[in-house]
C-alpha cells in the first residue's frame, strides 16, 4: 500500500512538472501586439481655459486639462483617429484633429496656441534608449511670441538644448538624477526669461520640459512665459 502511495505520488509529481513547464514555455513565447498604439496629451495653451479631450468621442481626461495638464499614455490599435478638444463645460468641439496612430509607437499631442489660434503639434516620442541610472528630459518651445530658447542648468555653461524656435523640439538628453534648476534662455540675447526651481528628475523617467505662456500677455487671462516640467508616463 505504501508503494502505490508513493508510485501515484510520483506520477502526479511529475504530471505537475510537465504542466508547469508548458506553461513557463508558453509565458515565454507572449509577444506585445506589434499593432498598439500609445497616445498622450497635453494642453500648453497660454490661457486660463481648460479643455476635455476625446478621442473617437471618448473621453481620454478625468478632469479637464488646465495650463501644462497632462494625460497618461492611452493603447489603441494603429489606424486612423480624431482627436476632438473641447471646453471643460461643453461637449461641442473647439478643435479637431485628424490623427494617424502608426503601430508600436508611443506619441505625444500638445494643445497649443492662443484660443482664437488653437492648433495641435505632435510629436514621437522615442522611449527606446533608458538607463536606470539616468533621467532623460525633451526640451519644447511652446510659446508662441518667444524668439528662439536655450535650456540651461542653473550655474552650468552648458545647455542642455540651444537656439529651439517655436515649435520645436530637442530629442532626449541624459541627466544625472536629482533636484536642480533649470533656467529658459533666449538665444540670442543670453537673457534669463523664466526658471523653474527645484526640478525633479528620477533615474529611468522621461520629461518633457517646455517653455509655455507668452512673453507678453495681453491681460490676466493670459499666462506669462514659464518652464514646465511634465513626466511621460
Amino acid at each position: 500500500m505504501k508503494m502505490f502511495t508513493l508510485k501515484k505520488l510520483s506520477y502526479y509529481s511529475f504530471l505537475t512538472l510537465i504542466i508547469s513547464m508548458g506553461f513557463i514555455s508558453c509565458k515565454k513565447t507572449e509577444t506585445v501586439d506589434p499593432n498598439l498604439s500609445n497616445l498622450r496629451v497635453t494642453n500648453i495653451s497660454p490661457t486660463l481655459g481648460t479643455y476635455n479631450v476625446y478621442l473617437n468621442e471618448t473621453l481620454l481626461n478625468t478632469a479637464a486639462l488646465p495650463f501644462a495638464g497632462s494625460t497618461s499614455y492611452t493603447t489603441r490599435t494603429s489606424g486612423n483617429y480624431t482627436l476632438k478638444f473641447t471646453t471643460a463645460t461643453s461637449t461641442e468641439g473647439i478643435l479637431t484633429k485628424a490623427l494617424n496612430l502608426t503601430a508600436s509607437t508611443n506619441q505625444s499631442f500638445y494643445l497649443i496656441n492662443k484660443p482664437a489660434a488653437l492648433e495641435v503639434l505632435a510629436l514621437t516620442d522615442d522611449l527606446t534608449i533608458s538607463s536606470t541610472d539616468k533621467a532623460y528630459i525633451r526640451f519644447i518651445n511652446l510659446a508662441p511670441d518667444a524668439s528662439a530658447m536655450d535650456l540651461v542648468k542653473t550655474g552650468s555653461t552648458n545647455s542642455y538644448a540651444t537656439g529651439k524656435p517655436y515649435k520645436s523640439a530637442s530629442g532626449f538628453i541624459a541627466v544625472d538624477p536629482g533636484t536642480f534648476t533649470l533656467d529658459l534662455k533666449e538665444t540670442s540675447s543670453g537673457t534669463v526669461k523664466a526658471v523653474s526651481e527645484n526640478s525633479s528628475f528620477a533615474a529611468g523617467y522621461h520629461y518633457d520640459v517646455i517653455a509655455g505662456g507668452l512673453v507678453s500677455p495681453a491681460n490676466d487671462t493670459e499666462r506669462p512665459l514659464s518652464l514646465r516640467v511634465i513626466q511621460i508616463k
